[in-house]
């Protein structure tokens, strides 16, 4: 059985009663947590241009733009919800199965698979439970898929949440249009043709552009693939296909026999992201965090501050000197001022003016970044950080950090990611929608329809006009204690 078999096998097989209850309890906190930085991400300039963009084309209003108040066609809503989500760089990362593989070269998996399941989700009123097996199966094909690749696919520039994503969210629209085995293939073969998206533009709006055309080109493959459009059935392995195009091959044990067996969410897991900015800056910012509060240290008294990182880390935070948020976002010396100055790395030190201010350049001039060679030893695999801060009383204050908060390893609970979830729909939401839209996706897989849900997150002049929607058919609250395992 080929690559491309076995993946539109595995999804079209797979029930809801398939999935293990851990999976289940981990989809909806990477649900939930994918929803908030989609309501937060709303708001920011890129977000609203691409809003208005697509308010200008028109269209029947098909489901809902999060965050925005108004509807639009279902992929257009993928797009901007996609973009929304990824617009802080602050959604959930996928690790590694093996030290070979490269952090930085896996997926921001979960706002590509939930931007278009969601929005054809509300349009052919699926239940939740069809939703969250629809949002799994597009996790763990984008994960393995991913996680497969030959490293020289991010190396050589290209952005896996872009390529990767669309095929993330074609399995996943498939699955909610009920898609056989032959259709999901060549729904695939159309969306691997449609896969683009280039590192060149990180810190700018198309980085994250980039998630919203990977939710677009998984709806608009499927739905094209549903009509009878025609594609290739074999686009994963084929000489001329999608890995041997895209990468030089792929490693195919790491997806051949593994689709859920165990799910990605479960080995070797995703990570929730503590900050707003790109991952690979996060055990670092975890670490000067916790280095301040001990020592109670002040930009005043600091000399130096030397950052050792293994090499694929510079090579993709890449301003030593940003000048706007989006760049900041990829910036180590921003990352380590801005944690010194305020002592907290959230969406209110992501900002343009944060990023200006001379205190914080002045000391983004005394950082720097370098590669560790005992930390390159140890592989790519995790972003295995150290620090050293020198004082100007002479003192050295140095630690080390391999993972962050939010990590398998140092997972949130339900209630963390709950609170992540209230700092980012507050810009948008009011207290009500947003405790509801809470209390709603833990109990996803026991709601009839998605309108509840719909209805919280909407915002704007959707809220008043589903008030009475989101009262009907709730189910009864469920309390939950930590949505990954300890």
């Amino acid at each position: 059985m080929g690559l491309t078999q076995e993946v539109v096998t595995f999804v079209a097989t797979t029930r809801y009663v398939d999935i293990p209850p851990e999976v289940i309890r981990m989809a909806q906190g990477f649900f939930l947590d994918g929803l908030g930085v989609t309501l937060a991400g709303s708001t920011e300039e890129g977000s609203r241009i691409l809003q208005a963009l697509v308010r200008q084309m028109g269209g029947k209003g098909e489901a809902a733009v999060v965050g925005a108040g108004f509807m639009a066609p279902v992929a257009k809503t993928a797009l901007v919800n996609g973009a929304s989500g990824h617009a802080m760089d602050y959604d959930d990362t996928q690790l590694s199965t093996s030290k070979e593989g490269v952090y930085g070269l896996l997926t921001h998996p979960t706002v590509p698979v939930l931007a278009a399941a969601l929005a054809i989700g509300e349009k052919q009123r699926v239940s939740g439970k069809d939703l969250l097996l629809a949002y799994i199966l597009g996790v763990e094909v984008e994960c393995r898929v991913a996680d497969a690749i030959n490293p020289r696919h991010y190396q050589s520039g290209f952005h896996s949440t872009a390529t990767i994503g669309g095929l993330g969210a074609v399995v996943a629209v498939g699955k909610l249009l009920g898609l056989r085995e032959e259709a999901l293939a060549r729904a695939l073969g159309i969306a691997a043709s449609m896969a683009g998206g280039l590192r060149e533009n990180f810190g700018t709006m198309t980085k994250p552009f980039h998630a919203g055309r990977a939710a677009e080109s998984g709806v608009t493959a499927a739905q094209l693939a549903e009509r009878g459009f025609t594609a290739a059935h074999n686009i994963l392995e084929a000489k001329r296909g999608f890995y041997n195009a895209m990468a030089g091959g792929c490693d195919e044990a790491k997806i051949a026999g593994r689709l859920g067996r165990p799910y990605f969410m479960q080995e070797p897991g995703i990570s929730i992201k503590p900050y707003p900015s790109g991952s690979l800056s996060h055990p670092a910012q975890d670490l000067i965090l916790d280095l301040v509060k001990k020592h109670d240290l002040h930009a005043g008294g600091i000399e130096a501050i030397e950052v050792g990182t293994n090499s694929n880390v510079p090579n993709a935070l890449i301003y030593p000197m940003p000048k706007t948020a989006l760049e900041g976002k990829f910036s180590i010396p921003f990352c380590m001022a801005i944690a010194v100055l305020e002592r907290k790395a959230g969406i209110a030190q992501f900002r343009d003016r944060k990023v200006r201010d001379p205190k914080v350049v002045e000391l983004m001039k005394r950082v720097t970044l370098y590669v560790d060679q005992e930390l390159e030893a140890l592989g790519y695999d995790q972003v295995r950080s150290r620090i050293r801060i020198k004082l100007r009383d002479g003192r050295t204050i140095e630690g080390r950090a391999d993972v962050a908060r939010g990590h398998p390893v140092k997972p949130m609970s339900w209630a963390e990611i709950g609170e992540k979830f209230r700092d980012c729909a507050q810009l948008v939401l009011s207290k009500k929608n947003t405790e509801e839209a809470i209390e709603l996706v833990g109990n996803l897989d026991r709601m009839r329809s998605l309108s509840p849900l719909i209805g919280a997150v909407a915002g704007g002049e959707r809220r008043a006009s589903n008030k009475r929607i989101s009262s009907k058919r709730r189910p009864r609250s469920r309390k939950w204690s930590a949505i990954q395992k300890p």
